[in-house]
């Protein structure tokens, strides 16, 4: 399964960015799509997660209420629309995908992954 993930760049606290995730035409609706990131000098960590269908997400609690995911099958492609970001959020953003029915927040459960892009927010 190959993903591409891009959108990332430099941008003001404050500021918004929106990420996009691609992946394969014919299963992508089919499998849960989430976000994870990985500061420098730091573990990757669960962002936001999204079931195939009827809306079920998950966020962490970092970016509850400023960080949106959402995904349109018929484009096979998974979104994350960022607002209000802060230095802290200055990572490396990748997206993964899995099979079944829950979204996890542990990186092992996740056998798919994109490359990263990188998003860096200034003070």
């Amino acid at each position: 399964v190959q993903l591409q993930a891009s959108g990332g760049g430099l941008v003001q606290a404050g500021g918004s960015l929106r990420l996009s995730c691609g992946g394969p035409a014919r299963t992508f609706s089919t499998y849960i799509m989430a976000w994870f990131r990985q500061a420098p000098g730091k573990e990757r960590e669960f962002v936001a997660g999204i079931r195939q269908s009827r809306g079920i997400k998950s966020y962490a609690d970092s970016v509850k209420g400023r960080f949106a995911i959402s995904r349109d099958n018929a484009a096979n492609t998974v979104y994350l629309q960022m607002n209000g970001l802060k230095p802290d959020d200055t990572a490396l953003y990748y997206c993964a995908a899995r099979e079944g029915s829950l979204i996890k927040t542990q990186t092992g459960e996740y056998p798919w992954w994109g490359q990263g892009t990188l998003v860096t927010v200034s003070s």
